[in-house]
């Protein structure tokens, strides 16, 4: 992708708006299958797209049409995983990311699941594919990953439409805030996964505890 111009194409606001612009009353699902693509080939930036959508559309409809996009790419992904299985998911997801959220594919942990998601920082595009191995359904997957990444998704399209209004004080004001958020994932992240595996163990315990007394 990176020699392809793949990955710069995403990066480069300029040549993306062109793009859309370019297919005139198809823009909308121009922009949709962006954020499929995105989603789809995880390396992608997601946030460079999440912003487009803010600065062409503005707040509403730019959440709207990035929620499609990013619900139907974690779907293609989900069902990549589940049909090919670990072989495919290992070409998308690097060895060490895989053994980092392994415990994940044990047992179902839903809630557990949608924290990963709500939290900026992690991988979830990557969550994509790892959770097609688990035992989540495709239902449960797509109600946690649509509602897990709306907070995030919110606040990109925010972050466009200051840039769009030239509201650079707001928008400087709200990536301040996300970068702060973000550093604080980073520097507590080995902390924050320990907490959340345990949790997700003591719930898996618990669900076993209640299966036998059943």
């Amino acid at each position: 992708m990176y020699y392809s111009g793949l990955f710069h194409f995403f990066l480069r606001r300029e040549r993306l708006m062109a793009w859309i612009h370019s297919l005139g009353a198809w823009g909308f699902a121009g922009f949709i299958l962006l954020q499929v693509v995105q989603v789809v080939a995880a390396p992608v930036p997601g946030e460079a797209t999440g912003v487009l959508g803010g600065y062409l559309y503005g707040p509403f409809v730019g959440v709207v049409l990035s929620t499609i996009g990013l619900t139907i790419g974690s779907f293609v992904a989900f069902s990549l995983s589940r049909y090919f299985g670990r072989p495919l998911t290992e070409k998308f997801v690097n060895t060490k990311t895989m053994a980092r959220f392994d415990y994940l594919l044990h047992h179902k942990g839903a809630f557990l699941i949608f924290l990963l998601f709500l939290i900026p920082g992690f991988p979830k595009d990557y969550l994509c594919y790892i959770l097609g191995l688990g035992h989540l359904t495709t239902l449960e997957f797509l109600t946690i990953a649509t509602t897990g990444r709306l907070l995030g998704t919110t606040l990109l399209t925010l972050g466009g439409t200051y840039l769009r209004n030239a509201q650079y004080s707001r928008f400087f004001l709200l990536t301040g805030a996300a970068v702060i958020i973000v550093l604080l994932t980073i520097a507590y992240k080995d902390r924050l996964e320990s907490f959340l595996k345990s949790l997700h163990e003591r719930y898996a315990r618990r669900s076993k505890d209640t299966s036998r007394k059943g």
